[in-house]
């Protein structure tokens, strides 16, 4: 999916990069797989603000996603792409045999009246879900599992890729998108394929008003607040500053915040690179 610059006929179009969204082939989401979506406006249940800079934006409706892939062995047919405000990936909506209806995550080059499978005797196609058991040495997977059957929490957003380094006993070793290196159990299930719109980093939204849809506020930098309010604030002009840290003082940029020693850390072959 191409992305285009617009004409500078107005300020907001001058720096504005958008998705042609040419793969999308229907505007209206399935009624049945839809919730709703409350806004909390960063607070809290006494009305206190808790998050800053979160309010407004467009009303939208949460689209139940299969994250799980739970129907193994029944064939189900693509029936549309379409766009979700809740993610940055398409999704699919696809038609099971027995008709039931399911939104997942659309792989790059899932195409409308393709047919998927899910379980132990699903080839090594894309759009197919497979355990990482019988998946093929090398191959690019995305929407992985880290416990079996709680459904994919690893690599789900635009453009993103794994890719199944090797097995060690009930071990695969799995190479994130971040770069880390580490084990996941054999029974868990990964997608084959890349997530779609990976143009997605590549927009560019023009203007502080579209920020606003999306219920974001404007964000304050700490430099520019007084020391009661940040420990890089005050100072006389642009002499304030010092060494970049959070609201609460906790250092940013090299400082590691992971606990050293927490239990999944031994399923960690590499770091991710800085």
């Amino acid at each position: 999916m191409p992305v285009r610059k617009l004409k500078p006929v107005t300020p907001g179009q001058r720096h504005k990069v958008e998705n042609k969204q040419s793969a999308i082939t229907c505007h209206t989401p399935e009624k049945s797989l839809l919730a709703a979506k409350k806004r909390s406006g960063g607070r809290n249940n006494e009305g206190k603000m808790t998050m800053r800079y979160i309010g407004g934006g467009h009303k939208q409706m949460y689209r139940l996603v299969d994250f799980k892939r739970d129907k193994e062995d029944i064939k189900a047919t693509v029936k549309t792409i379409e766009y979700d405000p809740n993610r940055s990936a398409r999704i699919a909506l696809v038609v099971y045999a027995d008709g039931e209806k399911r939104y997942i995550i659309a792989p790059n080059g899932l195409t409308v009246g393709q047919e998927i499978l899910a379980g132990k005797h699903a080839s090594p196609d894309v759009g197919n879900s497979l355990y990482l058991a019988d998946i093929p040495l090398g191959a690019v997977i995305h929407n992985i599992e880290l416990n079996p059957g709680r459904g994919a929490v690893m690599a789900r957003s635009a453009g993103s890729f794994a890719s199944l380094k090797s097995r060690e006993g009930k071990y695969a070793v799995i190479k994130l998108p971040s770069g880390e290196t580490r084990k996941v159990l054999i029974t868990c299930k990964a997608t084959i394929g890349t997530v779609s719109n990976s143009d997605h980093a590549l927009e560019r939204s023009g203007k502080a008003g579209r920020s606003r849809w999306l219920g974001r506020r404007p964000r304050v930098r700490g430099v520019v607040m007084n020391p009661v309010d940040h420990p890089m604030g005050g100072g006389e002009g642009k002499s304030s500053g010092g060494h970049p840290r959070s609201r609460k003082g906790i250092p940013a940029k090299g400082y590691k915040t992971r606990t050293p020693k927490k239990a999944s850390n031994k399923y960690i072959v590499e770091r991710r690179k800085k």
